[in-house]
Order: structure tokens, then sequence, then C-alpha cells
């Protein structure tokens, strides 16, 4: 049975972006926020170093730009640069209005610490200690969970979304809502809105090794890319350099925060190494870092690196960063005494759905913001703090478009979920066997340093797994497994098309049989468009 429930706005996603835009659209429309897990369970919840902004008096918003779009190695888009950055302090003054509490820096009581990152050229981070993320996350929450307009779902995922072509026939295309599965009553649920938007994160789950939660599936690109978006700059995937090593710490993230006070990276014997691959050392590109990481991992065939902040005065460690302090601490790690094995790990999709400037995708009805969006801000590396940042900026500048639609009416009959044709899975190794191949054959092959015939294998192979997944997926009563798998499978197929089509170097792709980038004239996005549309696309 399946059953239609009526909003204003639907958000798919309950992270910074998602909740921020309910915020902002609350007071004048009825708005619903699903989440395929806990409510506060997503990127954001786990984001250690905090978020961009020019405070200090010596820094300028030119230097933030120019950072951006130098790390952005040539294919940021300038205008949403500038646009992200001039919007940066409103929007932590909003933050701090909702509630969110920022570390100060004890000189006086009306000013925040402020720490550097990879990139930066002047300390222009503030945070919460190092869980900014879970105190935006938390605070964000609360404030939704007290508001009379916004509807929370958690433990539901999205199917596909409605449009007016494929669903009704229509000519123009349109985005209705979203089917959507309710986990746990286990049954598909019609839900309608004028107006759609995905915020539903990256898709770190695509690789074996990962510092992204397990939500992070690509559901909402997967989803947006069906429906008719175009996708830009999949190839990018950031490695986040310095993930926990130890076989029982999943998914750990050890916050770039560290470097930028003066953590080491260092091989066993205690040497320093990344002084040989770039004059920033340890403050270089997360790109750099991670392939030096990887470079020396090979060379000298360790399983990881060592990153050392033991030098440090220990009071220092422990108020600057408690949480890893106390997470290594229950792995047998202290880290005021001993260095932190650390490995790179998946962690961040630069590309994704294209939008504009207020979250627009090229499908009517529907917006993207957050990572799942292509905004054009991070160009082929993000820089280190910019995604809380854009989260929150888009999500406001989203609101203020949707705002000028308003009243939101719509009158479609939609049919229901059609579950008639299909039958329970009596086993689901299918879905784990096909999951963890497609994890393995993209960290084998897609990797942080790609070769050609790497990348044609794996879509060889991703080709035969994706026929298996459409053949389970049609005969199938669908499951959050199986369609986390779908849009992992789709996300893959992206990413590893956009690899094939950039024959250079740039950013966060690096491949062997292209090592340098090519200047010989501007930089472009690798753009793939919805399959009816593109020549190029995998058959």
């Amino acid at each position: 049975m399946t059953t239609t429930h009526h909003y204003d706005i639907l958000i798919i996603g309950s992270g910074t972006a998602g909740l921020t835009l309910a915020l902002h659209m609350a007071d004048d429309v009825k708005v619903a926020v699903i989440s395929k897990g806990q409510l506060e369970e997503g990127a954001s919840l786990y984001a250690q170093g905090g978020i961009s902004v020019v405070l200090d008096k010596t820094d300028s918003i030119q230097s933030h730009i120019d950072d951006t779009l130098r790390a952005g190695a040539g294919l940021c888009s300038e205008k949403a640069v500038r646009f992200t950055v001039e919007h940066a302090r409103e929007n932590i003054e909003w933050l701090i209005k909702q509630g969110v509490t920022f570390t100060r820096d004890g000189i006086t009581s009306e000013t925040y610490h402020l720490t550097q990152e990879g990139g930066h050229s002047h300390r222009r981070i503030i945070h919460s200690a190092d869980a900014t993320g879970r105190e935006v996350e938390t605070t964000l929450l609360d404030k939704a969970k007290a508001h009379p307009n916004i509807e929370l779902l958690p433990y539901h995922i999205g199917i596909d979304l409605i449009s007016s072509s494929k669903q009704l026939g229509e000519k123009e295309n349109r985005i209705l809502g979203c089917y959507v599965l309710d986990i746990k009553k286990d049954e598909a649920k019609t839900l309608l809105a004028p107006i759609t938007v995905l915020a539903t994160g990256g898709a770190g789950k695509v690789y074996l090794y990962t510092s992204n939660p397990d939500v992070s599936t690509g559901d909402g690109i997967a989803m947006g890319w069906r429906a008719g978006c175009r996708i830009a700059n999949m190839e990018f995937i950031q490695f986040h350099p310095t993930c926990l090593f130890h076989p029982q710490a999943k998914s750990f993230l050890i916050s770039e925060a560290l470097r930028g006070e003066g953590a080491k990276l260092v091989l066993a014997n205690g040497e320093r190494f990344m002084e040989r691959f770039h004059p920033q050392a340890e403050l270089a590109p997360r790109d750099v870092v991670a392939r030096a990481i990887d470079h020396e991992m090979k060379r000298t065939g360790h399983d990881c690196v060592s990153l050392d902040i033991s030098h440090k005065p220990a009071a220092f460690i422990k108020e600057h960063f408690p949480t890893i302090y106390r997470r290594c601490l229950q792995f047998g790690i202290d880290i005021t005494k001993q260095a932190i094995p650390v490995v790179p790990a998946a962690h961040y999709t630069c590309g994704g759905i294209m939008t504009d400037l207020n979250g627009k995708t090229d499908v009517p009805g529907l917006y993207a913001i957050g990572e799942t969006a292509h905004t054009g801000l991070h160009g082929a590396n993000r820089m280190a703090s910019n995604s809380l940042l854009e989260c929150l900026v888009f999500a406001k500048s989203a609101a203020a478009d949707i705002k000028k639609q308003l009243p939101l009416t719509t009158s479609a009959i939609v049919p229901q979920w059609d579950a008639s044709q299909v039958y329970p899975a009596k086993e689901a190794v299918a879905i784990s066997h096909n999951w963890d191949e497609l994890r393995r054959v993209m960290w084998n092959y897609v990797g942080i340093v790609r070769k050609t015939d790497r990348l044609l294998r794996a879509r060889q192979r991703l080709q035969v797994l994706q026929a298996e997944i459409r053949d389970y997926y049609s005969k199938h009563h669908i499951s959050a497994d199986l369609l986390e798998l779908r849009n992992l499978a789709d996300v893959a197929e992206l990413i590893i098309e956009s690899a094939l089509r950039r024959k250079e170097s740039r950013g966060l792709h690096y491949i062997l049989d292209y090592p340098e980038t090519d200047n010989s004239q501007p930089a472009t996005e690798t753009i793939i468009l919805p399959k009816h549309q593109d020549h190029e696309a995998v058959p």
C-alpha cells in the first residue's frame, strides 16, 4: 500500500544544507525533511575542522577568493567563489543567532579563535573545538524539531524523483516530488511538493576506504541524473590525506586542523617528507598531501604514515582537539606522546548536480544544495572548510529564490509506486557481494592515482555489475540496501566516465597517461548529460 503526502517543499537530506534551508523557509511554508537514517547522521555531523570566513583584520575577502581559486586549479567559477566568500560572514552570524557556539580566542569576549588549514594563506577557520559539524548539526536540528511547520521524517530513503515527463508522459519535464521508502514500515510513500530539494551529501561510500559515514552513497546525485540533470566534474574526488589507520577505527577523520597547528607527517623512522613535494609542506593542498602519502606508502611498502603533534604541549592538544584525543586514546594512542598512524581515504565529492547560484538545477521544481551540488565553488580541488560554508550560503540563496515563487501550488495527480510485479528477496547476499565488489573496483582502479587501462577495466566490470543490479532491482521488492547499491553504481559510472574524458592531470584527478596539466587552452568542466542526450555516455 502506498500513501500520498503533500508539502510545499520536500527536502531530501537532513545535514547542514537541508536543515538550513528548512529553517529559512519554515516561517512561510510547510516543509518536510527526510533522512534515511537518524536525523543527525551524515557528513555534517563529523566535520571537525570548521567554516572558512574572513574575520581577522589582516585577512581580506580577496585573499579568501584567491586562495580558493588557487586550490581549485583553474576550474573554479570565479563568480561562484566570490558569491560564496562575500556571503560568508552573514551566514556565520546567522548560525550564532541560532545558538551555535564557536570557540573564543580568550582575547576579548567578542572575538573567536581562528585556525589555519591547507591552502589558506590566513587564519580564517572559525570552529567549535574539533567538532564544529556536530555543534552546527545538533543546534540546527533542535531548532527544526521545535518548528511547527517542519516535519522531520527519519528512516525514509528516496527511491526516485517523480517527474512529469516520466510519470505523466508530459513533454515538459518538471519534478513533482519523490517516491520514498519508509524503511521501518517497509512501505513506499508518494511525497508531492511544488519544490523538491536534493541535499543528500556526497558519495564517499563508492570507495572501499572513506572518511564518510555509511549514508554517503550519492543518492541525490544519482536520482538527479536519472531525472534529467546535468552532472559535472565527478572525476574530482577528494581523498582526505589523514584518516586514522586502525583495524577497529571505522571512517575516523584526523582533522587537517592538526597540521594547521603544527603537526608533522613522518615515516616510520621519524623522517619528514612533505618538504620534498610542496613548498608549503604539511599545509599544501589536500590533493598534493594525499598523493605524497600514497607515493611514500608505495615507495616504502608500509601500510600507513604517521602524523605527529606530540611536540605541542599536552594541555594545548587536549583543549584544541578533544574529540581526536579521546577517540585515539580508545585505540591505545596517546597523541600527546605518540604519532598517529594515518592513510588517505575518499572524503569529498567536488562534482555533482549542476546548479546556478540559487541552487536551481536544469529541471524545473528541483534544487540541489551542499555536497550533492556542483556550484563551481570547488573546481578541481575543494579548499578546506569551504564545504560547510557552501551549505550555508547556497541554502540561504535557494530559500530567497523559492520565496520569490510564493505561494507554491501544485495540482498534479501522479500514479502510486507499483510493487505488484516484484517478489521479496530470499537472501541479501547478491546485494552485499555486488556492493563489496563495486567499492573494491573503484578503490583499485579509480583511486588517487589513475591510469587509462585501469579506468577501462573498471568501466567494463561496472557494466556487468549494473546489469546484475538492474535485473535484481526489476524483480525484487526494494530495500534501503538495494537502493543505495543502485545509486552507488550510477555514481561510479559518472566518476569513471568523467575520469576517462579528462585527458590531463588537474587538481584531484591525477592520471599517469597524462601527468601534466594542459595549459594550452582554458580549463573546461567535464559535463555528463542525461543518457538520452549524451552521445559519449556509457552504453
